[in-house]
């Protein structure tokens, strides 16, 4: 078995690699002028607002060069929409996620989609792109909703490369776009707010009426003579373990509101893209599911009473005037879960949970003043305003470039200074911590803030990024670069040698890197681009390429000695911080957390990187009142469940409330911690006093050695290796003396934290100790484990105490320190940005350690 799935390894993999060499290929072929591309729900069929405009663009009598490209899934080919266009020229379809499909979105001079291109799509210049969206939204979007940011990323980059962005209403031109997305002052196109094209689709003559009608009895659907009753649902994310239980459920219902209304009714199912693929293995579907092809605004066209739940299907149905019912059973672990921008009370129409109250509703008399007839009509006037024609006046912007007298809305104003931060992978370390703060300190009414990071699936990653505040703006980067297989040679080659300038100086580099800046932010540009991981060639690198901007690097730690650091017999930082050292006289300022920091870098890094620039200094921040709140909690509370679901034993211990005294300390378990020095002098002082306990919180690769080396020194039961924890603030709370036995740090949050949490601290001595807080709040011993068993003993004695931190008057003078170096003038002597945004340095080779 592990030879069959090495081998299936391989095999996908030689297959993504051929796909990105064509791709590749294909974005170097010249754009096809005249071809439009659509796709709507990533291929599912022929519909919304680009079937719309297809349909317009066909009879645009004065466009008739165009040439028409179609995306439909794998399982979609069956398509109406295929053998109605089946020998017509400008007309041809391509199969979503084929080689067909790559050059197409890669050479297509228009792009028009209702929903996101995949991770690796990069607009390229020439090519104009129409995103039509697929909805006024009920739910909320975006950075509205939990996890947002993170999980919008995607979304977020194809509204930044588009050229127009849809909008049916100025509530969602606002709402949703501005605000939601972040979009205000980034987004460089134009929003076209006149209205959704599908929602023509929805005006029906006669024989259209009839044709409509027509086509959902050949899919088996008994409509005819009978009031059209249909049930729209939205998808519900994850509320039901399986998907499929999704569809049993909406099946009940149907069926139950069907025997309540009786003949006269016909009750339809239509349901979100989301579980089509589930709803071929429900029996009992096929006698009320409405097709996914087609077009939701056909059937619309013909509905009597549109029943739906969060979906934003009613804006479109407001437009017809007829009667809208809402039916939420889990309206409260909706709200819980995602939320919406109206409460039951403003919606347009009844509210209930009770399918019998449903039917009492759909059959009510039209002057009911539960259908809420009044308040349906001022939604019609507020968000459906602009009346029939919005495919002929979408038509008129983009393809006939004439904008007079039409909706046309800019966003890119922008107000305020804008910020892009390199958070770095967000994982659970002092980088993370004292970014979360930074961003939690910079005044979102003085600055506009965005960060960047790569996404993984680390469970680290998503808890920390959902700390990250909701008006922040993010970037998860997703997918790797584009480029042909030699030219990412060429860049990793480079890299190897260590010659950073190649990123700028090669021309084909250059394209390279300016292309993975486009992918990543699109039109999206920044007064000022921070580095403040400092740790990642690649993103030392891309930020680079940034469009003009103020560009600072952050050094965290002793550089040399990081070069240094071993992980066994490895050195995993001796290639990649030499490789962005030599970046640093790219950027216009470098920074250390620290003045003792700046002090240690600039004594120790090579004369060739630093050119004479003296690297300024800028404290980390500290959210003390997230520190407080936390460490207000129950030691282990919220945290995840442990295997067996028993609570640790260090967990009960603390709990105790005897006379043992506990020192903790927090960090990485890694050698430059040394934490076994600790550990050490630990077990010395316990020989004498068997009150004491200690917590070793953190993770890392030493987790094993520290664990045998608590056994070794019979330290069972008094020691504890922890772990991770989400929240260590509340055990540090419940602890009496914080210890810090680090070879070298930076300035380290954990310090900043202790203060806060009112703890005593005993710190080994190190280069940038003497800094890392005001003058008398450390007692420090040299990095021994006789003096540092010393020091515990004088906490033991009553001899170190706690020392208040002035957290508002540090705070102040730590965020001035970022604003000055951040955002302050560009510094004499920085280098002069070329015309794509990278600078033009001479090739350099550095070593560093």
């Amino acid at each position: 078995m592990p030879v069959i799935r090495s081998a299936l390894r391989r095999a996908r993999l030689a297959r993504r690699a051929v796909r990105y060499e064509a791709l590749a290929r294909y974005r170097a072929q010249p754009i096809r002028a005249g071809e439009v591309l659509y796709e709507s729900f990533a291929g599912s069929g022929a519909l919304c607002n680009p079937e719309a405009i297809f349909r317009e663009l066909l009879a645009a009598s004065d466009l008739p060069g165009l040439r028409h490209v179609w995306v439909l899934a794998a399982g979609a080919h069956e398509d109406p929409i295929v053998a109605e266009f089946r020998g017509d020229p400008r007309v041809r379809f391509v199969t979503r996620d084929s080689l067909p499909y790559l050059r197409a979105v890669s050479t297509a001079e228009y792009l028009v989609n209702n929903a996101t291109f995949p991770h690796w799509f990069a607009k390229r210049p020439g090519q104009v792109y129409v995103n039509t969206w697929h909805g006024t939204p009920l739910k909320t979007m975006g950075n509205d909703m939990p996890d947002g940011g993170r999980e919008g990323g995607n979304t977020l980059r194809n509204f930044l490369q588009a050229d127009f962005l849809l909008s049916q209403n100025a509530f969602m031109t606002d709402t949703m776009y501005a605000s939601a997305y972040r979009l205000r002052g980034q987004f460089a196109g134009r929003v076209i707010e006149e209205g959704y094209p599908r929602v023509d689709r929805q005006d029906l003559s006669a024989a259209e009426h009839d044709a409509v009608l027509a086509r959902l009895e050949s899919a088996g659907l008994r409509v005819r003579s009978r009031r059209v009753v249909l049930y729209a649902p939205t998808w519900h994310g994850d509320r039901f373990a399986d998907p499929a239980d999704d569809v049993a459920a909406l099946l009940d219902r149907v069926e139950r509101l069907q025997s309540l209304l009786g003949e006269g009714f016909a009750v339809l199912l239509k349901t979100h893209q989301i579980l089509e693929r589930y709803v071929s293995t429900t029996a009992g579907l096929a006698a009320v599911l409405v097709p996914s092809n087609l077009p939701t605004n056909l059937v619309l066209g013909v509905t009597d009473t549109l029943i739906t739940d969060y979906s934003s299907i009613f804006f479109d149905f407001l437009a017809t005037g007829r009667r809208i019912v809402f039916h939420v059973p889990d309206e409260e672990e909706y709200d819980a879960a995602r939320g919406r921008y109206f409460g039951d009370d403003a919606l347009p129409g009844p509210v209930t949970a009770d399918v019998d109250d449903l039917a009492r509703m759909v059959a009510a008399a039209p002057d009911d003043p539960r259908l809420r007839a009044d308040v349906r009509d001022e939604w019609q006037r507020r968000f459906t305003p602009h009346g029939p024609g919005a495919t002929r006046r979408v038509v008129d912007i983009v393809f006939r470039r004439d904008a007079d007298g039409h909706r046309v809305r800019d966003l890119s104003a922008q107000e305020k200074p804008s910020i892009l931060i390199h958070v770095g992978n967000l994982a659970s370390n002092g980088i993370t911590a004292s970014a979360l703060n930074l961003l939690r300190a910079l005044p979102p009414e003085r600055y506009d803030v965005s960060v960047a990071y790569t996404r993984t699936a680390s469970r680290q990653q998503a808890h920390n990024a959902q700390q990250i505040p909701a008006h922040v703006r993010q970037f998860p980067r997703d997918g790797g670069m584009n480029g042909t297989k030699w030219r990412h040679v060429v860049r990793r080659r480079r890299y190897d040698l260590r010659d950073a300038a190649a990123h700028s100086a090669e021309p084909r580099q250059r394209a390279l890197w300016d292309d993975e800046w486009r992918r990543c932010f699109g039109s999206a540009s920044f007064d000022a681009v921070v580095d403040f991981s400092g740790y990642s060639p690649f993103w030392a690198t891309l930020l680079l390429h940034s469009p003009e901007a103020r560009r600072t690097i952050w050094l965290h730690n002793d550089m040399v000695a990081e070069v240094d650091r071993k992980v066994g017999d490895r050195r995993p930082l001796a290639t990649s911080l030499p490789s962005i050292a030599a970046l640093y006289p790219e950027y216009d300022q470098t920074v250390a957390v620290s003045p003792a920091l700046a002090s240690i870098n600039s004594t120790r890094l090579p004369a060739e990187v630093l050119r004479g620039r003296p690297i300024r200094s800028a404290l980390n921040l500290i959210d003390a009142n997230r520190v407080r709140r936390l460490a207000a909690a129950r030691p282990f509370e919220n945290e995840p469940e442990p295997e067996g679901g028993r609570r640790p034993d260090w967990v009960r211990a603390l709990e105790r409330h005897d006379d043992a005294v506990w020192f903790v300390t927090v960090g990485r378990y890694t050698r430059e911690k040394n934490q076994d020095l600790l550990v050490r002098a630990f077990a010395e002082v316990a020989r004498t006093d068997p009150r004491v306990r200690l917590l070793v919180i953190g993770h890392g690769p030493l987790r094993d050695d520290l664990e045998a080396l608590v056994d070794e020194l019979g330290l069972g039961g008094i020691a504890f290796i922890t772990g991770p924890l989400d929240n260590p603030f509340s055990v540090m709370r419940s602890a009496d003396c914080f210890v810090l036995s680090s070879s070298y740090e930076g300035q380290p949050m954990v310090l900043l934290e202790a203060a806060v949490v009112g703890l005593p601290i005993i710190s080994t001595d190190f280069a940038s100790i003497r800094d890392a807080l005001p003058d008398g709040m450390i007692h420090i011993v040299p990095s021994e484990v006789a003096a540092l068993a010393t020091g515990l003993r004088l906490f033991l004695e009553g001899r170190v105490t706690p020392s208040p931190l002035d957290t508002p008057t540090y705070n102040a003078l730590a965020l001035a320190q970022f604003e000055a170096v951040a955002l302050g003038p560009r510094p004499s002597g920085s280098p002069a940005p070329s015309s794509t945004g990278a600078q033009e340095p001479t090739s350099r080779v550095v070593e560093i350690g």
